[in-house]
């Protein structure tokens, strides 16, 4: 019994030593804590507290002016039934495989050559092709409404040239999708080209010469070394563009508009969200897509995820 008091009164004082250690710490760093305090300050508000805040507004329905009113799981409900949320998931799914898959295979195309001896002024090139990501949006976007126009667009008119009949764009959900998708992977490409460079760079150059004297094509060095010591860095890009395709929201905004253009097929899940949000003021339910969108990026993003990480190994 005496040795179990004596342990316990020893357990507290160490405690208490701990915590005071601590506080002398904060006390004798404190103008450290003071510089980088606005940072969880404004974290807290305006980081923090909206997303518990969305928990408990998605158990209500409110309309911006009049007192909230407690639904309980109504609103999931509504959620899994609701056909236009549903349609814009498939819209998203569409517009992100459309634009995911050739977006990362040319931005690992060109990186490889600009890391090639063969290619001089490799920072002209670097700039060069990450210039459409800081492009503004818009001007990028009156650019593709103009490159994809129904009547008057620049590849209808190389259609009628060849004797083809022109495509309607902007009108068709199928060509729509392939428009917006174009535009994420002309804005997104050399993104990701510079970060794939840079894991090339990290990539010994002798092992590329052990492979020639072993007798190894440029083909197989690229299977066989490139590849699988760029593993980490492709994941990162898969992961990366999986969650910014399945929150696509600007480039289908700028260019059709927030109503999803014809047939619905520009509808992507934040643009949905955003009208549910400024059109139907239903800012409970747009709680509730917001917590439908985080676990479908989740489960979606570990899935991908998984499957590149045992591909690439």
């Amino acid at each position: 019994m005496y040795k179990k008091v004596v342990a316990k009164e020893y357990t507290n004082n160490k405690k208490i030593k701990n915590v005071s250690h601590t506080w002398s710490e904060i006390k004798k760093n404190k103008s450290v804590y003071l510089y980088i305090s606005p940072f969880y300050v404004l974290f807290l508000v305006f980081g923090l507290f909206p997303i518990l805040y969305s928990i408990v507004l998605s158990f209500q329905k409110w309309d911006g002016i009049s007192k909230p009113e407690f639904v309980g799981f109504s609103q999931f409900q509504m959620l899994l039934k609701d056909g236009d949320f549903w349609k814009s998931i498939v819209n998203t799914f569409i517009i992100w495989f459309e634009s995911t898959v050739p977006m990362l295979i040319f931005a690992l195309i060109i990186a490889f050559l600009i890391n090639s001896k063969f290619i001089k002024g490799r920072e002209v090139y670097r700039v060069l092709y990450f210039l459409p990501n800081v492009t503004s949006v818009v001007a990028v976007a009156i650019v593709f409404a103009t490159l994809f126009g129904n009547k008057y667009g620049l590849l209808n008119y190389f259609l009628t040239k060849l004797g083809l009949s022109p495509i309607e764009w902007l009108k068709v959900p199928k060509w729509l999708q392939v428009a917006i998708s174009s535009m994420v992977v002309w804005r997104w490409t050399g993104y990701n080209a510079i970060i794939y460079l840079a894991g090339l760079q990290k990539i010994p150059t002798s092992l590329y010469e052990a492979a020639k004297i072993d007798g190894a094509t440029g083909v197989q060095a690229f299977f066989k070394i490139t590849i699988p010591l760029l593993n980490p860095v492709i994941i990162f890009t898969v992961i990366t563009s999986t969650i910014g395709g399945l929150q696509l929201f600007t480039e289908p905004q700028v260019l059709i508009g927030d109503g999803g253009g014809p047939g619905g097929g520009g509808m992507t899940i934040v643009l949905y969200l955003y009208r549910q949000a400024f059109v139907k003021h239903s800012f409970g339910y747009v709680a509730t897509i917001s917590w439908g969108l985080f676990f479908i990026i989740a489960i979606f993003s570990i899935i991908n995820w998984l499957v590149v990480r045992r591909q690439v190994d």
